[in-house]
């Protein structure tokens, strides 16, 4: 092993150079080139002293609608978002990414990792807006992946028999709050918990652990 490869973060060494960052976002409707982008949470994962997969302090903004976006009355609803309101203290949305990005690129070079890999419920929805998102405003360097997930969704039906995070969360052992469900930050928070458990329960299983040699 070499010196180099020694240096870096334990992190770096465990998903083959990528760096988990779970993401959860509250949209306007099911289109990333046509519907806004309202909320976006994410944590950067990282390793304790024990090996284990612990969840990273949140980062989180609300965004303003992009200009001629349009907004889905009924998803709307759904999340209970006023997209308007005057008291959501929203950014536009090169801002609020840029306010995301940049940490996580910063993070990945960091911990000697290659590039990060979005974690998500639903991944694949998530990394479609963030993709659009990175296109419209011009961000260069998108820190994520273009193609590649961690879907909580597949780990949580293999884990516990459950593809609902509610559901999923709950068989994990942690409590669910319907009331705070549906905000970025708060589902970014349960999925990060629940990606962690579901990685930290296969390392105990593991005795090989290709990661700690």
């Amino acid at each position: 092993m070499s010196d180099l490869f020694q240096k870096k973060d334990p992190i770096a060494q465990r998903f083959r150079g990528f760096l988990p960052v779970v993401v959860d976002l509250e949209t306007a409707g099911f289109d990333p080139q046509r519907h806004a982008l309202l909320e976006i949470a994410a944590s950067i994962l990282r390793m304790d002293a024990r090996g284990r997969l612990v969840p990273g302090p949140l980062l989180a903004c609300h965004v303003l609608p992009f200009s001629g976006a349009e907004l889905d009355p009924k998803a709307l609803a759904f999340t209970g978002i006023d997209p308007h309101h005057p008291f959501r203290d929203a950014k536009p949305e090169a801002e609020a990414l840029r306010q995301i990005l940049t940490p996580i690129r910063k993070a990945v070079k960091q911990t000697g990792c290659n590039r990060a890999i979005l974690v998500g419920h639903n991944a694949a929805f998530d990394l479609s807006f963030i993709k659009a998102a990175v296109e419209r405003i011009g961000f260069k360097r998108n820190p994520f992946h273009p193609f590649s997930v961690f879907d909580t969704v597949s780990l949580a039906g293999l884990a516990y028999g459950q593809t609902v995070l509610a559901k999923a969360v709950q068989a994990a052992g942690f409590d669910w709050d319907n009331g705070e469900a549906h905000s970025a930050r708060y589902d970014a928070a349960q999925t990060a918990r629940l990606f962690c458990t579901i990685v930290n329960r296969w390392g105990e299983l593991d005795p090989n652990r290709p990661w700690e040699s």
